[in-house]
């Protein structure tokens, strides 16, 4: 099987890029290497891949670069790459439109020319904003993102529809709040972690009340690799990790789990940031025989470790 995977030096392309290879999967891995975050940190995330056979690194960007001889005789490509953030995105909207907006569109029309059976692409959970009701439903809850962000993603949703309608089968997974080992240094759980380890100030924008549906990384990748293979997928899924906490409450299990207290700095809460998340994952489970298989508990543990495996220089 040949796949592409574009993000693949990032937190979860990475993971998802070393789980297909250990598959038996071809993988050609595209990243920009964009200075959204520094570079070494994706470098380490492409360490064990190194040497693989079954993996080759195309350093281009998806917004510029002639992606057909990339996706050529591809069975699946796993769009995973897009600029991040929430906060960025009400500064710097031109790199999410380039980065999302348009190179989401460009891997859509050359996967539609090369004729690639299915693209599985990363949305979020950013798309719903504040709901009146919960859990999120796909096809019921409506999209009202808050942030930039938000909004290009849910264009980006928009742009999956009108190409799945042209012959190019498109599976949107919303991802959850993703944490664990290679979280980007941007964000909250990495964030916490490292002041728990290094005796640092943690910034908490909003009272610590403000819950999420965490997803750990792994089981991100299962979801997602079940979603290439599914038959007749739907178009969209939830993906979420099923153990909705508040942030108070992560902050005290990093604390327990460290060994090591946080000093927190308590700030206003930051725009676009939304209130609740929580998953209706029920259409995964069902369709793509998918569940989430690791605790809050264990996923927190095994990112502490990871980050103490960074400091002493294993990992």
């Amino acid at each position: 099987m040949r796949t592409v995977v574009t993000g693949c030096a990032g937190f979860i392309g990475s993971r998802l890029s070393e789980a297909l290879v250990a598959d038996g999967a071809t993988v050609v891995g595209i990243d920009a290497f964009t200075p959204y975050y520094d570079r070494s940190d994706k470098e380490r995330n492409l360490r064990a891949l190194e040497g693989e056979q079954g993996f080759s690194l195309e350093e281009v960007d998806l917004s510029t670069a002639r992606l057909a001889p990339l996706f050529a005789d591809a069975d699946a490509i796993f769009h995973l790459a897009a600029q991040p953030g929430v906060r960025a995105s009400f500064t710097d909207f031109d790199h999410y439109v380039r980065h999302n907006l348009l190179a989401t569109q460009r891997v859509f029309e050359a996967a539609k020319d090369d004729r690639v059976p299915r693209v599985v692409w990363a949305s979020s959970s950013s798309v719903y904003g504040d709901a009146k009701d919960y859990p999120l439903r796909e096809g019921r809850t409506a999209l009202e993102p808050l942030s930039p962000y938000g909004a290009t993603k849910k264009a980006c949703e928009d742009l999956a529809r009108i190409y799945r309608a042209r012959g190019c089968e498109t599976v949107a997974m919303r991802y959850f709040t993703v944490y664990g080992p290679r979280q980007r240094p941007d964000m909250a759980t990495r964030r916490l972690v490292d002041a728990a380890l290094d005796g640092l100030v943690f910034p908490q924008y909003g009272d610590g009340q403000q819950s999420r549906d965490f997803t750990f990384v792994d089981d991100i990748v299962d979801a997602t690799v079940r979603a290439a293979s599914a038959e007749n997928p739907s178009a969209i899924y939830n993906v979420g990790g099923g153990e909705e906490a508040t942030l108070a409450s992560v902050i005290a299990l990093v604390e327990e789990l460290s060994g090591h207290s946080v000093d927190v700095d308590r700030r206003e809460a930051s725009r676009g940031d939304v209130r609740r998340t929580a998953a209706d994952t029920s259409r995964a489970r069902t369709e793509l025989g998918w569940t989430p298989r690791t605790s809050l508990r264990d996923g927190i543990a095994a990112q502490v470790r990871w980050a103490t495996e960074v400091r002493s220089g294993v990992a």
